[in-house]
């Protein structure tokens, strides 16, 4: 799922849920005030999602990257030449050439002409970066894109904070962890509308409201923890109509902790060039999770 979703590895370390514990419900909330208080500043980061200004496509052959409008790859006007460079895009491999005194680096060196690494399977991309701006290539299913950043993004500046549901412990729940064997592989929907197949190691267990639940989690490129995608009877309403996330350990002795007090918005939330995925239909849940990060605005 990292390949789907660049940054979920950073997210991933932030939104860490305990293992099935007996601290007192206080502890419970202190916790989670300081999980927020992660969250909140991972977001307001200069590469944070609130900095995401474009999102381009490629294609075979040439792609112009600059303030053009007409270009490929359209970067934020006014910050930089009409063309500082040409992306190639050659049966799946990417390079750059930089036009001279573009000011293009990477890793604070300057780029002349080099071959691009992408996301692909969790890889770290090779980020350029010129001013406040930074870009770098994705890979979605066949389709390969530019990702665009501007650390003075307007949605970066104006941000002021996520509502949330008052935190309740009967949303951090103890659930039961069934195993597949051999773990399944899902189809997982995203806002391109396309279907991606990922592994889910099990189901996870819990009862709500005197009702037994299910859901699938999956698992990301070299991460361990579960990674659960969901929906339920708040979103379009109260919270995202796109779903929520949250992250539970390994399950221990066959339990673990789904705290919803940690649910989280996808970055689609927060701009319209991010490439979510979507709850699996299994995943979507016939009650109010009344817990967790409320909407930010749509798109």
């Amino acid at each position: 799922m990292v390949a789907n979703l660049p940054g979920l590895g950073l997210a991933a370390i932030l939104l860490l849920i305990p293992a099935v514990s007996s601290a007192p419900p206080a502890a419970h909330r202190e916790e989670w005030e300081a999980w927020r208080a992660r969250r909140l500043q991972s977001l307001r980061r200069e590469d944070g999602w609130l900095s995401l200004v474009g999102l381009f496509w490629l294609q075979e052959g040439e792609n112009t990257v600059g303030s053009d409008p007409k270009g490929r790859v359209v970067l934020p006007a006014g910050k930089v030449p009409a063309r500082i460079a040409s992306i190639t895009l050659t049966k799946g491999s990417v390079s750059i050439h930089a036009e001279p005194g573009s000011g293009l680096t990477v890793d604070a060196h300057v780029v002349t002409s080099m071959p691009l690494a992408t996301d692909a399977d969790g890889a770290q991309p090779t980020v350029l970066r010129v001013g406040s701006i930074s870009f770098y290539v994705i890979a979605r299913g066949s389709r390969l894109g530019v990702r665009v950043k501007d650390s003075e993004a307007q949605t970066r500046k104006s941000f002021g904070g996520i509502e949330t549901f008052p935190y309740e412990e009967k949303y951090r729940i103890e659930a039961r962890f069934e195993p597949y064997d051999p773990p399944r592989q899902i189809p997982v929907p995203n806002v391109l509308g396309t279907v991606e197949t990922q592994p889910s190691p099990g189901a996870l267990v819990f009862e709500l409201a005197g009702k037994t639940y299910r859901l699938d989690p999956v698992l990301e490129t070299g991460e361990t923890d579960l990674f659960v995608i969901f929906g339920d009877e708040t979103n379009g309403h109260e919270s995202y109509g796109g779903g929520r996330f949250v992250y539970a350990k390994p399950a221990v002795g066959g339990k673990t902790v789904l705290d919803f007090n940690r649910a989280y918005n996808p970055p689609c939330v927060f701009t319209p060039y991010a490439t979510c995925p979507l709850p699996p239909k299994q995943n979507r849940l016939s009650v109010r999770i009344e817990a967790g990060e409320k909407t930010y605005g749509e798109h």
